[in-house]
C-alpha cells in the first residue's frame, strides 16, 4: 500500500473516532454488570491512598496506560507530544500508535527519540501490527520500532477483523503466531500483545503465553468499534454492509479479562476497551488487571493540548482514588480484595 493511502487511512480513523456520531458503540463492556460493595467506614486517609505500581522496571504513579492511539497522520505529531508530556507529568505509561508508516517512509509524525526526551522517566511502549512481523524482516522491523523511540517494550497489535474489513487490509494471517514467538525470543525488551477492540479469548491467550509474550492487553469490545469505523470509510454500499454487520462483534472487555485471569493466573494483563472512568478502572483492577489502558476516551483532549490531556487523566485518577477510598482499599493490592458483586439482572 502506498504511503499516501496509509496516511489517509490514519486520518480517516482519527476523524471518525473524534466524531461521536460516527464512532458508535453497539456493545457494552460488561463492567456495568459489576458493582462494588460500599464501605461506609473506610478508616483511611483519602490523600494517602497509594496508587503506585511498577511496569517494566519503572514506577508508575497510577496504574494507567495512555493507550495506542494514533500513528501515520501529520496531526499525530502534536498528539504524541501532548500525550508524552502528560504521561511524564503524571507518571503514567504510554503506548504509541502503529509505527508502520514511520518505518516504511520518511514521515515519522513525532515517533522519534524526541518522545523519550519529552518523557524520560515513564515506560514507553512501541507498536507494530502483527502482519508487519511476517517474513524475514519482521524481527528487524520490531527492533527498529523499539529503537526509534527508545521503548521499554513492544506492543504487537492483532486486528484480524479490522484487516478483513478495510480496503487494502492484510488478509493472510498464516504464520502470525510463529512470527510473534520469533520476535518475543529475539527482542531485548518484553513483547505485549493486544487486540484492537474485539477482545482476546482464553484460548488465544494460552497460545500467546506459550509463544513467550510477556503481557496481554485484552482490548475488549465495548469501546470503539473498528468494524463500524471501517464501515464509515467503506468505498461502496456493499463493503459498508459487510462491515456494519460486525459492529457489535467481539468479547466484552470484562468477560475477556475474567476469562484470561482464570486461565492464566500469573500472566500480567492490561484492561482496555471502553474504560470510561476511574470506577471502570477500579473494577478492571479488582477483576485481575495490572494496568488499565484508555485511548479513544482521551482523544479529544489529546487533539487539544498537553494540559487538556493532563486534566483528563487527573479526573480519572481522582475517580480511581475515591473508588479505593469507598471500598476501604489503601492501595492497589487491597483493591484486588475489595468486594465486587456481579449484578445478574441490570434492568
Amino acid at each position: 500500500m502506498k504511503d499516501t493511502e496509509l496516511t489517509q487511512r490514519k486520518n480517516d480513523h482519527l476523524d471518525i473516532v473524534l466524531n461521536p456520531a460516527l464512532a458508535r458503540k453497539t456493545i457494552r463492556t460488561g463492567f456495568e454488570r459489576w458493582r462494588f460493595e460500599h464501605c461506609a467506614l473506610p478508616e483511611l486517609d483519602l490523600d494517602s491512598i497509594d496508587l503506585r505500581t511498577v511496569l517494566f522496571g519503572r514506577t508508575l504513579q497510577a496504574p494507567l496506560l495512555i493507550s495506542s492511539m494514533t500513528g501515520g497522520a501529520s496531526r499525530a505529531t502534536n498528539i504524541n507530544r501532548y500525550l508524552a508530556q502528560a504521561a511524564q507529568t503524571l507518571g503514567l505509561a504510554m503506548g504509541v500508535g502503529s509505527q508502520r508508516v514511520a518505518l516504511e517512509s520518511e514521515a515519522n509524525w513525532g515517533l522519534t527519540s524526541e518522545l523519550r526526551q519529552i518523557a524520560p522517566d515513564i515506560p514507553l511502549l512501541a507498536n507494530l501490527g502483527a502482519a508487519q512481523l511476517l517474513g524475514k524482516h519482521g524481527v528487524d522491523y520490531a527492533r527498529q520500532a523499539v529503537d526509534m523511540i527508545e521503548a521499554n517494550a513492544l506492543i504487537v497489535h492483532i486486528n484480524p477483523l479490522q484487516e478483513a474489513l478495510q480496503t487494502g487490509g492484510d488478509r493472510d494471517w498464516r504464520g502470525i503466531l510463529l512470527a510473534i514467538e520469533q520476535v518475543s525470543n529475539a527482542l531485548a525488551v518484553p513483547v505485549v500483545v493486544k487486540e484492537v477492540g474485539a477482545g482476546l479469548s482464553a484460548s488465544v491467550g494460552r497460545q500467546l503465553a506459550g509463544a513467550g509474550v510477556a503481557m496481554l492487553d485484552v482490548a475488549g469490545a465495548g469501546g470503539t468499534s473498528w468494524a463500524a469505523v471501517e464501515g464509515e470509510r467503506a468505498s461502496t454500499p456493499q463493503k459498508r454492509a459487510v462491515a456494519m454487520a460486525f459492529a457489535d462483534w467481539g468479547i466484552p472487555t470484562a468477560q475477556a479479562l475474567c476469562d484470561l485471569r482464570k486461565t492464566l493466573p500469573h500472566m500480567p494483563l492490561i484492561a482496555s476497551g471502553g474504560i470510561n472512568d476511574g470506577i471502570d478502572a477500579a473494577k478492571a483492577l479488582c477483576l485481575g488487571a495490572q494496568l488499565v489502558g484508555q485511548a479513544a476516551a482521551s482523544l479529544n483532549s489529546a487533539n487539544t493540548s498537553a494540559e487538556a490531556v493532563i486534566e483528563h487523566f487527573q479526573i480519572l485518577i481522582e475517580q480511581l482514588r475515591v473508588a479505593c477510598f469507598c471500598t476501604g482499599s489503601a492501595d492497589l493490592v487491597a483493591l484486588k480484595h475489595a468486594t465486587l458483586l456481579r449484578i445478574e439482572n441490570d434492568a
